[in-house]
C-alpha cells in the first residue's frame, strides 16, 4: 500500500468515555429521533473507517459494542496505521484502502457505509467519493470548511441515493436530550441568555512529553487549508449546537472578536482565540467563547422562571449539570456507540434520516461558523436573515 502523509493530531479532549453502556429510555424531545428496535434480523451495517486518528480509535471501540454496525473496512495514508488496525480489529485484506486506491471501494459489496474522520479540509473529498460509490455517508463535524462545499456534498449524495449524516454524538446524549428537550418545550419559561464555552491550553511545544507539537507546521489544525480555522471550527461548533438545539432557533445575527495571540508563530494561519454573540428571533442571546489557550467547557441557560447548566458541557463528559431545582443526574453511555446505533437503525430499516443529523444540519453551522468569522474580521455585525 502506498503511504501518502496525513497530518495527525491527537485531540486534547481524549477523556475516558465510560466503559459500559447503560441502557435507558431517552426523555422526548422537538423533532426526537426514533429509537424504537428493528426487527433483530442480524443485519448490521458494515462500515470504513476513513483516516485513523485519535478519534476514530474512539469510534472504532463505539462500534465494536454496537447493535447494527460492524467495522469492516478501513480508509488510511498510512501503511503503519493500516497494518496495525488490520491486526487489532481483524480487517480482511480485500477491506483495507489507501487515498489513492479509495475509489475501487464501489467494487466492495461488504462496505456499506464510509465514516469520514480525516481534517475537516478533506471532508468534502471523500465524501464525494464514497457517495460516488454508492456508500451511505458519515462525516465528522464541522461538516466542511465553506458552504460551497457543504452543498456540493448534499447534492452528490441525494444524486447517487445514498444517505449523509454528521457525526452529532450529543445529539443521542441524555444529559444533551435533556437540555434540548428544557429549553425548547420551555420548562423554566423562555430561554433569554446561553453562555456556551469550550476551550483547552495547547501542550507546550518545548515540552518533550507533549503528544502534541504545535510546533511542527505540519499539524494540520494549524493549516487553514486543512482545517478550515482554528478553535471555533473544531470546538466553536459544540457552543454553536447548544445554542441553537436549546432555543430551537435559529441566529439571526452575530458580532465576534479574535483573542489576543500569544504565539504569533504558531498562530499565523488559525486564531488561538475567539468570542462571539448570537441574536435569535425570540429576543435571545448567547455569548460563547473558545480557545486553544485556556481551559473551560461550561454551558448556562437563564429563562423567566429558572436556570440550566453543565460543566463539563459540551467535552467528552462525563457530564454534570443542575437546574435551579435540582441536580441533573442521568446514565454515563458510550456516545460514538449510541450515535452510530440510532444512525444505523434508520439506514437498515430504508428510512430517511431524521433532519437535526443530516448534511443540512451541517450546513446551518457552517453558514453560522462563515459569519462569526466575517463579524471578527469585519468587527461588525453579520445578518444571518
Amino acid at each position: 500500500m502506498a503511504k501518502i502523509s496525513r497530518r495527525s493530531f491527537v485531540n486534547k479532549f481524549g477523556m475516558g468515555v465510560g466503559a459500559s453502556v447503560i441502557v435507558t429510555t431517552l426523555p422526548s424531545f422537538l423533532s426526537a429521533p426514533e429509537v424504537n428496535k428493528i426487527p433483530d434480523t442480524g443485519k448490521k451495517l458494515n462500515i470504513a473507517l476513513c483516516g485513523l486518528g485519535n478519534y476514530a480509535s474512539m469510534l472504532a471501540k463505539g462500534i465494536q459494542i454496537s447493535e447494527y454496525c460492524t467495522l469492516a473496512g478501513i480508509v488510511t495514508g498510512t501503511q503503519a496505521k493500516a497494518v496495525k488496525w488490520k491486526s487489532q480489529y481483524n480487517i480482511p485484506d480485500k477491506n483495507i484502502y489507501n487515498y489513492e486506491n479509495f475509489d475501487e471501494i464501489i467494487k466492495n459489496k461488504d462496505i456499506d457505509l464510509v465514516y469520514v474522520v480525516t481534517p475537516n479540509g478533506l471532508h468534502k473529498d471523500f465524501t464525494i467519493r464514497a457517495a460516488k460509490a454508492g456508500k451511505h455517508v458519515i462525516t465528522e463535524k464541522p461538516m466542511a470548511i465553506s458552504v460551497k462545499d457543504c452543498e456540493e456534498m448534499i447534492k452528490t449524495c441525494n444524486e447517487n441515493n445514498v444517505q449523509l449524516a454528521i457525526g452529532y454524538r450529543l445529539h443521542y446524549e441524555p444529559t444533551h436530550l435533556e437540555i434540548k428537550r428544557m429549553g425548547q418545550e420551555k420548562v423554566f419559561g423562555q430561554v433569554r441568555f446561553i453562555e456556551a464555552s469550550l476551550g483547552y491550553k495547547i501542550h507546550d511545544p518545548l515540552d518533550t512529553k507533549s503528544t502534541v507539537n504545535f510546533s511542527d507546521r505540519n499539524e494540520w489544525r494549524l493549516n487553514k487549508k486543512l482545517s478550515g480555522g482554528g478553535p471555533l471550527m473544531d470546538l466553536g461548533v459544540y457552543c454553536i449546537q447548544a445554542s441553537r438545539y436549546i432555543l430551537g432557533e435559529e441566529p439571526i445575527a452575530v458580532t465576534a472578536q479574535f483573542g489576543t495571540v500569544y504565539n504569533k508563530q504558531i498562530f499565523s494561519e488559525t486564531e488561538e482565540s475567539i468570542s462571539w454573540q448570537m441574536e435569535f428571533p425570540s429576543g435571545a442571546v448567547a455569548n460563547c467563547n473558545t480557545s486553544v489557550n485556556y481551559n473551560i467547557d461550561r454551558l448556562y441557560a437563564s429563562a423567566d422562571e429558572g436556570s440550566f447548566e453543565l460543566s463539563p458541557a459540551l467535552s467528552y463528559g462525563p457530564f454534570k449539570g443542575k437546574t435551579s431545582e435540582k441536580e441533573l443526574k442521568f446514565p454515563v453511555i458510550n456516545q460514538q456507540q449510541t450515535q452510530m446505533d440510532e444512525i444505523c437503525k434508520f439506514i437498515l430499516e430504508n428510512k430517511k434520516l431524521p433532519n437535526h443529523i443530516t448534511g443540512e444540519e451541517g450546513l446551518k453551522d457552517i453558514k453560522v461558523i462563515n459569519a462569526i468569522y466575517k463579524a471578527a474580521e469585519t468587527g461588525k455585525k453579520v445578518s444571518l436573515k
